[in-house]
């Protein structure tokens, strides 16, 4: 139990501008309250404030990958034993009680509580991997965001135009509309078309180069880290990438069912009578859960083996959704695995 192995645990509510810290005993009594601003001055601060409630002493900070990052970094490098923490289950409160001293006291509280602590994700290379998988994301979004204006301008353009437009197939739609040009002869209406199809299909391609570069960085991220990862069927960069991320560093999952539980592949059960069964899991990470998805449905299509061993649990009368949960799991189980091999910490 964590009450025995610590004198104090300094809970920690982060926020933008400022941070504050409780130092709370195993019993749940709150010692000592401190409010700091959020930067490298009040993580000084707080490890100070740390350091004068004994040796024995764990930090339960909230959002150690967001907000909190900073002082996470800091107290790592410091060696101070760190957790991470969800935000507190918050009591009804009627009458309105609510603080920063409150949530840090209950963010200390929950990590009492907990029998599995979570340990935060690494830094440098993970982290590197991160930003550029979020960056690209945002990049597919907008991409496709782009895409939809596009074909709403062509149902909604001048005849002459949406004939000329309609039945494009989307890249030859993108490039056409790239090159569209018009002049003040032209109404109105027909000049300020065109002008929105060119700016919103240069947008198009603006956001694919974005992608394919930050996939290439990604791709040489993970070369240096996990090569072996690009050589298994249906892992390309992104989804190495994501699995790298999630996965974060050695010991950080304590176990491949919790790294199945973490990926939201993890069987439910779902019995009644005298069916038993079990169901897909909707909890966990969904990006590493998305990973796993995309490694199962380009397997079901190329990979011998795991046809040969779809159609066997077709036979027993599994359902579609049972065999790709089957497979998910075991794709986890095997992903873990050689994530827990690399040779890095």
């Amino acid at each position: 139990m964590l009450a025995e192995r610590v004198d104090v645990v300094i809970g920690v509510d982060t926020h933008k501008h400022t941070h504050t810290a409780a130092a709370v005993t195993p019993t749940g009594a709150v010692l000592e309250s401190l409010t700091v601003a959020a930067d490298r001055s009040g993580y000084q601060k707080l490890a100070a404030f740390g350091a004068r409630h004994g040796d024995r002493r764990l930090w339960a900070i909230e959002g150690t990958g967001t907000y909190g990052a900073g002082l996470t970094s800091l107290l790592v490098a410091l060696d101070e034993p760190v957790v991470e923490v969800d935000r507190p289950v918050r009591t009804a409160r009627r009458s309105g009680a609510k603080s920063d001293e409150i949530d840090a006291a209950r963010a200390a509280r929950e990590a009492l509580s907990r029998d599995h602590l979570g340990v935060p994700r690494g830094r440098g290379e993970r982290e590197a991997i991160r930003v550029l998988l979020t960056t690209r994301a945002g990049a597919i979004e907008a991409r496709t965001a782009a895409l939809s204006a596009l074909h709403a301008l062509v149902t909604t353009a001048p005849e002459q135009l949406r004939q000329r437009l309609r039945n494009l197939p989307t890249g030859a739609l993108v490039r056409t509309c790239t090159g569209l040009r018009t002049s003040q002869r032209h109404s109105s209406e027909h000049f300020a078309t065109v002008m929105a199809l060119r700016s919103t299909a240069r947008r198009i391609l603006a956001c694919e180069r974005e992608a394919a570069e930050l996939e290439h960085q990604l791709e040489a991220l993970v070369r240096q880290i996990a090569p072996t990862l690009l050589e298994q069927v249906g892992i390309g960069p992104v989804v190495a990438g994501q699995l790298i991320a999630s996965w974060s560093h050695r010991g950080r999952v304590h176990s491949e069912a919790a790294f199945a539980k973490l990926a939201g592949v993890a069987p439910l059960p779902a019995s009644s009578g005298l069916t038993v069964r079990h169901r897909l899991s909707r909890m966990g990470d969904r990006q590493l859960n998305r990973a796993l998805h995309t490694v199962v449905l380009v397997r079901l299509r190329q990979d011998p083996e795991t046809k040969a061993y779809a159609a066997r649990r077709y036979a027993e009368g599994k359902s579609v959704r049972e065999v790709k949960r089957c497979l998910k799991r075991y794709v986890a189980r095997q992903l873990f695995r050689q994530l827990e091999g690399l040779d890095r910490t």
